[in-house]
């Protein structure tokens, strides 16, 4: 069957995919609603990151509105185990605020969309890591590593004690290709300051891509 890969226009050098690739937003729910309809998709995969909710809200509208079959493709969020030690936060902002209010090594894992938050607490020195350089000065001083994961144990514990880092920001994107940094993390004994997924609309769910295959093809045949 027929099908293209879209892709939201974040990293400048994204992974080859064996499909048809288009990169950039659709202009919100109307716009993606005219994509749907211009170019005959009858079904949407929404395999976005957990933290892309605009995104999915837009699939969900928009899927809605132009009767177009829906499944989100859902990393399971990661579980806090023996050892953790989270503070887990609803968002950016509550994040920065549960940093300490002395100077400490802070790991900002939360990609560069999100940073500009942190410049509320320019006391502590921040490592980041990116994909691609930054493009434009950051909010504040900090160590930019750039580097494409999956990331290993071995090497986030060497980064952590390298940079002396103390405590670690993320978003519980779940998976294993950030899994790491949290294990890491547990290893050494530092706090996590663990965001929580955003809520999204209620919509068909699947956790593997065995399980989207499976509702493709079942879902073509039907004629749904």
């Amino acid at each position: 069957m027929d099908a293209v890969y879209s892709y939201g226009g974040r990293t400048r050098a994204p992974a080859d995919q064996p499909l048809p690739t288009r990169i950039g937003g659709f202009g919100g729910v109307s716009g993606l609603a005219d994509y749907i309809r211009r170019e005959g998709i009858t079904h949407v995969i929404d395999a976005t990151h957990p933290f892309a909710a605009e995104m999915s809200r837009n699939a969900v509208q928009a899927c809605a509105e132009t009767g177009t079959s829906l499944i989100a493709l859902e990393r399971a969020p990661w579980a806090k185990a023996p050892g953790d030690n989270w503070i887990e936060v609803a968002d950016v902002n509550a994040a920065v605020a549960a940093l300490p209010e002395a100077p400490a090594n802070v790991f900002l894992a939360i990609g560069r969309q999100h940073i500009a938050p942190f410049a509320a607490r320019p006391q502590h020195a921040y490592t980041l890591r990116f994909v691609d350089p930054p493009e434009a000065p950051l909010p504040f001083s900090a160590d930019v590593i750039v580097s494409r994961g999956p990331f290993t144990l071995q090497g986030e514990l060497e980064m952590m004690r390298t940079r002396g880092i103390a405590w670690i920001v993320a978003r519980n994107s779940g998976g294993d290709g950030a899994r790491a940094k949290i294990d890491a993390a547990r290893a050494l004994g530092l706090p996590v300051i663990m965001i929580s997924q955003p809520k999204l609309p209620e919509r068909p769910r699947v956790e593997s891509v065995t399980e989207v295959m499976q509702w493709l093809g079942h879902s073509t045949r039907l004629g749904a």
